[in-house]
């Protein structure tokens, strides 16, 4: 799909700037021929030599080179380029795009370029989050340009959180997709759920779940970029998505998530993907004022939460693709599949607590897709946003069936 097309690459100064070597491999692998353009400070992080030996062109880092004179022109490079990508893209380069700073060679580029632009950003948890950059993300999406949210996990700083640059393969996904005559998903509405539920007891304290919703947001995320219209019926979650093709809608218990997910389901979806990790059991009461501490034992009465799956297994509609999930820590494939039959599911995807990497909380996961006509396919330990492509890539098959 690649073979042919030119790519401008941007790097700028970051420490995910090693990954932009293996960006253009797997870019020259796929046929593309790729020209890179590097910002000063993206001097210090990954050599040009490096990267010009990678990408078989010399590497652009001023307007001229002092030696000969040779005027690198910004303008011919845009005219060039099928897709000027920037990756990783620094908190500094997107304020500079966001307010039309033209102070190097990528900049100006940018600002000349006819083509689609795409960035990847990468910076630290507290960078990315802060309003100044948020705003500048929101501004140039507003402008056209596609942005490759970062991922979730640990951070050169020592923090966790939202700011790793989007893995290569990832990148690539998206950048074929911009060249495809239409997205592969465009025209399906895709109904999600995600995270936890919560159980009130009373006004300060509730039952839940360790889920994180982070599975269910890659899910949401990758069908999105696919093209697909996404309903994502989210629990309490700290993580944030922001896509036009989105609609979240929060809610907190388990019925709210019950009540929610059929009436999305009821106007019409093609596919469900039920991820969240919904509770099963909710208090028969929960009390209006907070229960003091007694010396004695104290009893929670406890109800069966209604079966989202179940019920849309129940209302099935003809031509509607329904996925589960399963975490199992013990019989797993026995327990996965029984719950498949039973929620009349076309597939469930089938995690165990014993793997290590795996489960709630973890950027990782290690699946199994289990299918209606009994097959099965494992899948090695990836990256949430990994294993929802795969996961997506199912689906897509089910589509086509």
């Amino acid at each position: 799909m690649l073979k042919g097309k030119h790519i401008l690459l941007g790097i700028t100064g970051s420490i995910a700037a090693y990954k932009a070597a293996y960006l253009i491999r797997f870019l020259v692998k796929e046929g593309a021929e790729v020209k890179v353009v590097m910002t000063d400070m993206a001097k210090r992080f990954i050599t040009p030599l490096s990267i010009a030996t990678l990408s078989k062109n010399p590497v652009l880092t001023e307007f001229y080179n002092p030696e000969n004179g040779d005027w690198n022109s910004h303008v011919s490079l845009g005219i060039w380029a099928d897709l000027f990508i920037i990756a990783p893209a620094s908190a500094n380069t997107l304020a500079k795009m966001a307010t039309g700073v033209a102070d190097n060679l990528l900049l100006t580029t940018y600002l000349s370029a006819k083509c689609p632009v795409m960035v990847a950003p990468a910076m630290d948890l507290d960078m990315y989050r802060h309003t100044a950059t948020t705003v500048n993300l929101e501004t140039l999406s507003k402008r056209g340009v596609m942005i490759v949210e970062p991922s979730s996990g640990e951070l050169a700083s020592g923090l966790d959180g939202k700011g790793r640059m989007e893995e290569p393969e990832i990148i690539v996904t998206r950048i074929k997709n911009v060249f495809k005559s239409s997205p592969s998903l465009s025209g399906k509405k895709i109904l999600i759920t995600a995270g936890p539920t919560r159980e009130e007891i009373d006004p300060v304290r509730y039952i839940t779940n360790h889920s994180s919703g982070k599975m269910g947001y890659a899910l949401a995320l990758e069908c999105a970029e696919r093209g697909a219209s996404v309903i994502l019926i989210s629990g309490p979650t700290n993580l944030n998505l922001s896509s036009p093709l989105v609609n979240k809608i929060d809610v907190a218990s388990a019925a709210e998530m019950y009540r929610g997910t059929i009436a999305a389901y009821e106007d019409g979806v093609d596919v469900v993907i039920l991820s969240a990790a919904v509770a099963d059991f909710t208090p028969v009461i929960a009390t209006a004022k907070k229960i003091k501490r007694g010396k004695e034992n104290y009893s929670l009465e406890l109800k069966p939460t209604k079966d989202i799956a179940a019920e849309l297994g129940n209302i099935k509609k003809e031509n509607t693709i329904h996925i589960g999930f399963a975490l199992e820590t013990d019989n797993e494939l026995a327990n996965a599949s029984d719950k498949l039959l039973r929620k009349n599911l076309d597939a469930i995807v089938l995690n165990s607590l014993r793997d290590e990497g795996a489960g709630f909380g973890t950027d990782t996961n290690k699946v199994s897709i289990i299918g209606h006509d009994g097959s099965k396919q494992d899948f090695n330990l990836k990256s949430k946003r990994q294993v929802a492509s795969d996961i997506v890539d199912y689906i897509e098959k089910l589509l086509s069936c």
